[in-house]
């Protein structure tokens, strides 16, 4: 009579416990695994921009440290010239040039812009709250030390953002092309990057916190310490492990 084949024991399960797919026994497998933390990204809050009736005006009387409030700015050319210091409130500009106007200091609330050109846009220490601005095309723009609060820029073409040791909160940026976006030293909160195109990201000694950069494209990011507090997907992760390698003077063999 042949020996009867032994049977591993039948597995068990506890009360509660769902049948498992498959109860063949398999051996242990390690993955490398990436720790995520269990604190959600928060987005940007942008305010709604509601503005109030608009006077018309051709911007030929603007100075420097005018207060302008509640005026309409269309197919207005102020290339060169010098505002440094002036506040606009509730405005609406389009189609307006500012090449190399110089806007230190100046201050735009509640406005709304449309297609603003400046191959060379000066406007650092500026500060810039509830500010919608679409279809931009700017060259160079100089926004050091510049505070922005809940503004949205969208569909716009930009070649290179000095915004370095700028305070930016609440800050969405959409559908942008950016050559170059220099955060160098800057304070970051809540700052979307959506289905934008970035050639380099510079974050050197950068503080971010709930920077979202997932669904955007990035050809080099320069000094990835600064990177502590944003947010990617697992694409760019990939993307990144060479930089991350070198950065960390890794060897991958």
């Amino acid at each position: 009579m042949g020996t009867r084949r032994g049977r591993l024991p039948r597995l068990r399960r506890l009360p509660g416990q769902d049948r498992p797919r498959d109860s063949r026994l398999r051996a242990p497998t390690h993955r490398l695994r990436v720790a995520k933390t269990s604190t959600r990204t928060r987005h940007a809050s942008i305010d709604r921009i509601t503005l109030p009736d608009l006077s018309d005006d051709d911007g030929a009387l603007l100075r420097s440290g005018d207060g302008r409030e509640a005026e309409r700015y269309t197919d207005v050319n102020l290339d060169g010239r010098d505002l440094t210091g002036i506040s606009f409130g509730e405005c609406k500009f389009n189609k307006v040039s500012l090449h190399e106007t110089r806007l230190r200091g100046a201050s735009f609330s509640e406005c709304l812009v449309t297609d603003l050109h400046a191959p060379v846009f000066s406007a650092p220490r500026s500060n810039w709250r509830d500010v919608r601005i679409e279809h931009a095309r700017l060259g160079s723009v100089e926004a050091y030390e510049a505070t922005l609060r809940s503004v949205h820029i969208d569909g716009s073409k930009l070649d290179f953002v000095n915004l370095r040791n700028a305070t930016v909160t609440d800050v969405l940026i959409s559908n942008c092309i950016i050559e170059e976006l220099d955060l160098g030293s800057a304070t970051v909160q809540r700052l979307e990057l959506q289905n934008c195109r970035i050639g380099t990201l510079d974050v050197g000694g950068a503080k971010l916190k709930d920077v979202d950069l997932r669904s955007s494209d990035f050809s080099a990011v320069h000094g990835l310490e600064g990177l502590r507090g944003a947010t990617i997907d697992d694409a760019q992760l990939s993307l990144l492990a060479p930089l991350l390698a070198a950065h960390l003077g890794l060897k991958v063999e």
